[in-house]
């Protein structure tokens, strides 16, 4: 039954790309709509094929599947630090710093996530990490901009390995039933497809009926209305799958709308750091679609918020 499950969340997922590549490449043909926005819409899809890819390879392996994704992930969010962190030039005093942010810390909090040491992992950063990098860098001798340039850190480090890493981490949550690695990775592939499919469908209401933009000069393509129309949409998604997921309906539907309004705020966030160093992208490694952190940013800040409510709801709600 559980390997039923997988294999009709899979189905659906593979479904839903065929779908959208189908419109991508009617529209693409039909010349009426902007073809910007029409490639940018293509090449969200095709950033997803390479991401449902990639998840359904490490979970095709079995029992080496919550090491291997663990791994991918601290990958991840090694190259999501350094390109936050090339933001802004750095100073030679911070670079013994960022040599334990980059070598001890981010690898650290993974072996701690795959060992499934919640106590140790969920502190590691917010605690430890936070003193230390200060600390580090006020043993430099470098006083410039010190506040600024440690801020940086610990915030490129919050974001792109502490706040990521709690997405791997469901695979280690105590889901009820035998099969507890199947469930637990699609509870992971649940909330990826959730959060990705919130801002597929925020670009494309907004661009359909988009009017009113909500900050013009953080993120000119965010509107009211794709913002309710995103999230409306990636709800429903989320509840018509809660029979993939240890939910009840409405708990899937409530999660759905929770994340999904993470994932709108991690968006605004990155782009308001992005406008404030005078960047388009924070890097050129995805094509179309600049770094890897501007296509987890929303996934950065749903994830912490998503795998504590599930932990609650694990724990001490579920019958």
């Amino acid at each position: 039954m559980d390997n039923l499950k997988t294999i009709g969340l899979m189905g659906g997922v593979l479904t839903m790309l065929i779908a959208a590549t189908a419109i991508g490449q009617y529209l693409k043909q039909q010349g009426e709509l902007n073809a910007a926005a029409v490639e940018t819409f293509n090449n969200r899809i095709r950033s997803w094929w390479l991401m449902c890819t990639v998840l359904a390879a490490a979970f095709a392996l079995g029992s080496w599947s919550r090491p291997t994704t663990v791994l991918l992930f601290g990958l991840i969010s090694f190259w999501a630090l350094r390109e936050f962190i090339t933001l802004t030039p750095t100073r030679l005093g911070d670079h013994r710093t960022l040599s334990w942010v980059f070598f001890v810390f981010t690898p650290l909090q993974y072996v701690l996530v795959g060992r499934n040491q919640y106590e140790f992992y969920t502190v590691l950063i917010p605690v430890y990490a936070f003193l230390f990098i200060p600390s580090r860098v006020a043993l430099s001798g470098d006083y410039k901009r010190f506040l600024e340039r440690t801020a940086k850190i610990q915030a490129g480090l919050m974001v792109s390995v502490y706040c990521l890493s709690h997405a791997p981490a469901l695979l280690y949550l105590p889901t009820p039933g035998p099969d507890r690695i199947g469930q637990n990775a699609r509870l992971l592939f649940f909330f990826v497809l959730v959060v990705q499919m919130n801002d597929v469908f925020q670009y494309a209401w907004g661009k359909l009926i988009g009017r009113r933009v909500i900050a013009p000069q953080i993120s000119p393509n965010k509107t009211w209305e794709g913002f309710v129309g995103g999230i409306a949409s990636a709800t429903l998604v989320g509840t018509a799958l809660w029979w993939a997921t240890p939910f009840k309906p409405w708990h899937a539907a409530a999660l759905s709308l929770v994340i999904s309004v993470m994932g709108f705020a991690g968006g605004m966030v990155m782009s308001a750091i992005k406008r404030d160093r005078g960047v388009k992208d924070y890097g050129t490694l995805v094509v179309g679609h600049g770094g890897v952190l501007d296509r987890i940013d929303s996934i950065c800040f749903a994830a912490p918020v998503f795998f504590h409510l599930t932990r609650v709801y694990l724990f001490y709600l579920e019958p």
